[in-house]
Protein backbone atom coordinates (compact mmCIF):
# COMPACT_ATOMS: atom_id res chain seq x y z
CA UNK A 1 0.00 0.00 0.00
CA UNK A 2 1.72 3.39 -1.01
CA UNK A 3 1.59 5.85 2.19
CA UNK A 4 0.93 9.63 2.08
CA UNK A 5 4.24 11.23 0.49
CA UNK A 6 4.71 8.17 -1.85
CA UNK A 7 2.30 8.99 -4.18
CA UNK A 8 2.38 7.12 -7.62
CA UNK A 9 3.23 8.57 -10.84
CA UNK A 10 0.16 7.46 -12.65
CA UNK A 11 -0.25 6.46 -16.32
CA UNK A 12 -3.64 6.87 -17.64
CA UNK A 13 -5.20 4.82 -20.38
CA UNK A 14 -7.90 6.46 -22.45
CA UNK A 15 -9.92 3.78 -24.74
CA UNK A 16 -11.42 5.73 -27.80
CA UNK A 17 -13.40 3.59 -29.76
CA UNK A 18 -14.81 4.67 -33.43
CA UNK A 19 -16.54 7.66 -33.10
CA UNK A 20 -18.89 7.28 -35.84
CA UNK A 21 -20.48 4.24 -34.23
CA UNK A 22 -20.43 5.65 -30.87
CA UNK A 23 -22.96 6.89 -28.43
CA UNK A 24 -25.75 5.15 -30.45
CA UNK A 25 -28.42 5.76 -27.77
CA UNK A 26 -28.36 9.19 -28.60
CA UNK A 27 -30.05 8.79 -32.08
CA UNK A 28 -33.68 9.36 -30.76
CA UNK A 29 -32.33 12.91 -30.48
CA UNK A 30 -29.16 13.72 -32.71
CA UNK A 31 -27.89 12.07 -36.01
CA UNK A 32 -24.88 10.32 -37.27
CA UNK A 33 -22.55 13.48 -37.00
CA UNK A 34 -23.59 15.44 -34.18
CA UNK A 35 -23.42 12.15 -32.34
CA UNK A 36 -19.46 11.58 -33.50
CA UNK A 37 -19.08 15.23 -32.73
CA UNK A 38 -19.58 14.64 -29.26
CA UNK A 39 -17.95 11.53 -28.99
CA UNK A 40 -15.14 13.26 -30.07
CA UNK A 41 -15.49 16.49 -27.33
CA UNK A 42 -16.72 13.66 -24.64
CA UNK A 43 -12.84 12.15 -25.28
CA UNK A 44 -10.52 14.85 -26.12
CA UNK A 45 -12.19 17.03 -22.88
CA UNK A 46 -11.81 14.14 -20.61
CA UNK A 47 -7.83 13.47 -21.78
CA UNK A 48 -7.38 16.87 -21.29
CA UNK A 49 -8.31 16.57 -17.74
CA UNK A 50 -6.03 13.54 -17.54
CA UNK A 51 -3.06 14.91 -18.42
CA UNK A 52 -4.17 18.12 -16.31
CA UNK A 53 -4.06 16.08 -13.46
CA UNK A 54 -0.84 16.76 -11.27
CA UNK A 55 -0.62 12.95 -10.52
CA UNK A 56 -0.66 11.90 -13.86
CA UNK A 57 2.53 11.74 -15.44
CA UNK A 58 1.79 9.92 -18.89
CA UNK A 59 -1.56 9.43 -20.65
CA UNK A 60 -2.38 6.74 -23.22
CA UNK A 61 -4.85 7.09 -25.77
CA UNK A 62 -5.77 3.76 -27.47
CA UNK A 63 -7.90 4.60 -30.76
CA UNK A 64 -7.66 3.90 -34.68
CA UNK A 65 -9.43 7.08 -34.94
CA UNK A 66 -7.49 9.45 -37.19
CA UNK A 67 -8.92 12.75 -35.41
CA UNK A 68 -8.28 11.79 -32.67
CA UNK A 69 -4.62 11.04 -33.98
CA UNK A 70 -4.31 14.29 -35.32
CA UNK A 71 -5.51 16.20 -32.61
CA UNK A 72 -3.57 14.84 -30.19
CA UNK A 73 -0.49 14.30 -32.21
CA UNK A 74 2.88 15.98 -30.48
CA UNK A 75 0.72 17.06 -27.37
CA UNK A 76 3.56 16.93 -24.37
CA UNK A 77 2.56 13.88 -22.21
CA UNK A 78 0.31 12.16 -24.59
CA UNK A 79 1.16 8.80 -26.68
CA UNK A 80 -1.59 7.65 -29.23
CA UNK A 81 -1.26 3.90 -29.45
CA UNK A 82 -3.50 1.97 -32.52
CA UNK A 83 -5.92 -0.34 -31.70
CA UNK A 84 -5.24 -2.42 -34.49
CA UNK A 85 -8.89 -3.17 -35.66
CA UNK A 86 -12.35 -3.08 -33.87
CA UNK A 87 -11.54 -5.52 -31.15
CA UNK A 88 -13.98 -4.68 -28.79
CA UNK A 89 -13.71 -2.39 -25.29
CA UNK A 90 -11.86 -5.03 -23.07
CA UNK A 91 -9.16 -5.66 -25.85
CA UNK A 92 -8.75 -2.19 -26.34
CA UNK A 93 -8.08 -1.69 -23.12
CA UNK A 94 -5.66 -4.72 -22.23
CA UNK A 95 -3.69 -3.48 -25.49
CA UNK A 96 -3.71 -0.08 -23.80
CA UNK A 97 -2.63 -1.16 -19.81
CA UNK A 98 0.12 -3.14 -21.67
CA UNK A 99 1.61 -0.37 -23.52
CA UNK A 100 1.26 1.27 -20.58
CA UNK A 101 3.66 -0.67 -18.57
CA UNK A 102 5.92 -2.12 -21.69
CA UNK A 103 9.71 -1.04 -22.17
CA UNK A 104 10.08 -1.93 -18.66
CA UNK A 105 7.45 0.39 -16.70
CA UNK A 106 5.87 -1.21 -13.96
CA UNK A 107 4.43 2.02 -12.45
CA UNK A 108 0.76 2.63 -11.86
CA UNK A 109 -1.96 2.64 -14.12
CA UNK A 110 -5.31 4.12 -14.34
CA UNK A 111 -7.87 3.44 -16.86
CA UNK A 112 -10.67 5.98 -17.54
CA UNK A 113 -13.54 5.97 -19.92
CA UNK A 114 -13.48 8.63 -22.39
CA UNK A 115 -16.39 9.58 -22.49
CA UNK A 116 -16.27 12.02 -18.84
CA UNK A 117 -17.34 15.39 -20.53
CA UNK A 118 -17.51 17.02 -16.99
CA UNK A 119 -14.50 15.25 -15.05
CA UNK A 120 -11.45 17.95 -14.14
CA UNK A 121 -8.35 17.44 -13.24
CA UNK A 122 -8.40 18.04 -9.40
CA UNK A 123 -11.58 15.29 -9.41
CA UNK A 124 -9.31 12.87 -10.75
CA UNK A 125 -6.60 14.22 -8.82
CA UNK A 126 -8.52 12.90 -5.48
CA UNK A 127 -9.83 10.02 -6.66
CA UNK A 128 -6.00 8.80 -7.49
CA UNK A 129 -5.11 10.02 -4.06
CA UNK A 130 -7.64 7.69 -3.01
CA UNK A 131 -6.51 4.76 -5.21
CA UNK A 132 -3.29 5.66 -4.08
CA UNK A 133 -3.90 3.53 -0.92
CA UNK A 134 -4.94 0.14 -2.12
CA UNK A 135 -3.70 -2.47 -4.79
CA UNK A 136 -6.51 -2.20 -7.11
CA UNK A 137 -9.38 0.29 -6.84
CA UNK A 138 -12.45 1.56 -8.67
CA UNK A 139 -15.14 4.40 -8.68
CA UNK A 140 -18.49 3.75 -9.81
CA UNK A 141 -20.36 5.30 -12.21
CA UNK A 142 -23.44 7.23 -11.54
CA UNK A 143 -25.96 4.83 -11.40
CA UNK A 144 -24.00 2.90 -9.36
CA UNK A 145 -23.61 -0.38 -11.61
CA UNK A 146 -20.96 0.23 -13.95
CA UNK A 147 -17.15 1.90 -13.86
CA UNK A 148 -15.65 5.04 -14.82
CA UNK A 149 -12.30 4.34 -13.62
CA UNK A 150 -10.19 1.11 -12.29
CA UNK A 151 -6.74 1.64 -10.79
CA UNK A 152 -3.63 -0.64 -9.94
CA UNK A 153 -0.51 0.31 -8.13
CA UNK A 154 2.76 -0.90 -9.53
CA UNK A 155 3.43 -4.41 -10.03
CA UNK A 156 -0.07 -5.51 -9.78
CA UNK A 157 -1.90 -7.38 -12.05
CA UNK A 158 -5.15 -5.61 -13.56
CA UNK A 159 -7.87 -6.77 -15.32
CA UNK A 160 -10.65 -4.21 -15.72
CA UNK A 161 -14.19 -4.49 -16.35
CA UNK A 162 -16.37 -1.98 -17.83
CA UNK A 163 -20.15 -2.08 -18.79
CA UNK A 164 -23.18 -3.33 -17.40
CA UNK A 165 -22.35 -5.25 -13.89
CA UNK A 166 -18.83 -4.11 -14.05
CA UNK A 167 -19.03 -1.81 -10.38
CA UNK A 168 -19.91 -6.26 -8.87
CA UNK A 169 -17.28 -7.63 -10.85
CA UNK A 170 -14.79 -5.34 -9.39
CA UNK A 171 -16.02 -5.52 -5.59
CA UNK A 172 -15.79 -9.33 -6.30
CA UNK A 173 -11.96 -9.25 -8.01
CA UNK A 174 -10.86 -7.50 -4.90
CA UNK A 175 -11.49 -3.82 -6.34
CA UNK A 176 -11.46 -0.57 -3.41
CA UNK A 177 -14.77 0.61 -4.02
CA UNK A 178 -13.64 4.33 -3.29
CA UNK A 179 -17.25 5.80 -3.94
CA UNK A 180 -18.44 3.67 -0.71
CA UNK A 181 -15.13 4.32 1.19
CA UNK A 182 -14.65 8.30 -0.10
CA UNK A 183 -17.77 9.34 -0.88
CA UNK A 184 -17.35 13.21 -0.69
CA UNK A 185 -14.13 12.71 -2.14
CA UNK A 186 -14.93 11.55 -5.72
CA UNK A 187 -16.67 14.37 -7.86
CA UNK A 188 -19.75 13.75 -9.56
CA UNK A 189 -18.07 14.59 -13.22
CA UNK A 190 -15.96 11.53 -12.68
CA UNK A 191 -18.97 9.05 -12.26
CA UNK A 192 -21.06 10.94 -14.80
CA UNK A 193 -20.23 9.02 -18.08
CA UNK A 194 -22.35 9.75 -20.97
CA UNK A 195 -24.73 7.78 -23.19
CA UNK A 196 -28.02 8.56 -23.41
CA UNK A 197 -30.07 12.67 -23.71
CA UNK A 198 -30.67 12.81 -20.67
CA UNK A 199 -27.14 11.86 -19.17
CA UNK A 200 -26.08 14.60 -21.10
CA UNK A 201 -28.55 16.74 -19.96
CA UNK A 202 -27.44 15.75 -16.24
CA UNK A 203 -23.61 16.27 -17.56
CA UNK A 204 -24.13 19.73 -18.37
CA UNK A 205 -26.06 20.68 -15.10
CA UNK A 206 -22.90 19.10 -13.57
CA UNK A 207 -20.80 21.42 -15.60
CA UNK A 208 -19.27 20.41 -18.91
CA UNK A 209 -15.56 21.55 -20.44
CA UNK A 210 -14.80 23.70 -23.23
CA UNK A 211 -15.13 20.97 -26.44
CA UNK A 212 -18.36 19.85 -25.05
CA UNK A 213 -20.28 23.10 -24.29
CA UNK A 214 -19.19 24.13 -27.58
CA UNK A 215 -20.76 21.21 -29.50
CA UNK A 216 -23.54 21.41 -26.88
CA UNK A 217 -24.28 25.10 -27.72
CA UNK A 218 -25.12 23.73 -31.43
CA UNK A 219 -27.57 21.19 -30.02
CA UNK A 220 -29.44 23.37 -28.44
CA UNK A 221 -32.98 23.13 -29.56
CA UNK A 222 -32.67 19.74 -29.57
CA UNK A 223 -31.02 19.01 -26.36
CA UNK A 224 -33.59 21.27 -24.46
CA UNK A 225 -36.34 19.22 -22.58
CA UNK A 226 -40.03 19.26 -24.07
CA UNK A 227 -41.88 20.87 -21.40
CA UNK A 228 -43.96 23.05 -23.05
CA UNK A 229 -42.18 26.34 -22.74
CA UNK A 230 -40.43 25.89 -26.23
CA UNK A 231 -36.97 25.51 -26.70
CA UNK A 232 -34.11 27.45 -25.10
CA UNK A 233 -30.30 26.86 -24.35
CA UNK A 234 -29.37 23.63 -22.66
CA UNK A 235 -26.60 25.48 -20.47
CA UNK A 236 -29.17 28.72 -19.64
CA UNK A 237 -29.50 28.29 -15.69
CA UNK A 238 -33.41 26.70 -15.83
CA UNK A 239 -31.41 23.55 -16.78
CA UNK A 240 -28.16 23.79 -15.04
CA UNK A 241 -28.29 23.66 -11.52
CA UNK A 242 -27.20 27.43 -9.60
CA UNK A 243 -23.78 27.09 -9.46
CA UNK A 244 -22.92 24.62 -12.63
CA UNK A 245 -19.67 25.64 -14.52
CA UNK A 246 -18.55 25.02 -17.49
CA UNK A 247 -14.88 24.39 -17.38
CA UNK A 248 -12.57 26.55 -19.48
CA UNK A 249 -10.53 24.38 -22.01
CA UNK A 250 -6.87 24.57 -20.58
CA UNK A 251 -8.06 25.94 -16.96
CA UNK A 252 -6.35 23.07 -14.95
CA UNK A 253 -3.52 22.38 -16.13
CA UNK A 254 -0.66 21.72 -13.76
CA UNK A 255 1.22 24.36 -11.85
CA UNK A 256 3.72 24.41 -9.36
CA UNK A 257 2.80 23.48 -5.84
Amino acid sequence: MTRRGEAPGWTVVVPVKSLTAAKTRLAPELGPAERAALARAFALDTIDAARAARAVERVVVVSDEPVVEHELRGVPGVDVVPEFGPRGLAAAISHGVAVARGAGRAGAVAVLLGDLPGVGARDLDAALEAAARHPLAFVADADGTGTTLATALADVPMTAHFGPDSAALHRAAGFADLVAEQPTSIAPGLRRDVDTGDELREAIGLGVRARTAAVVRGLAERLSPDDGRGPRHPLDPPTAPTGAAIAPHGADRKAAS
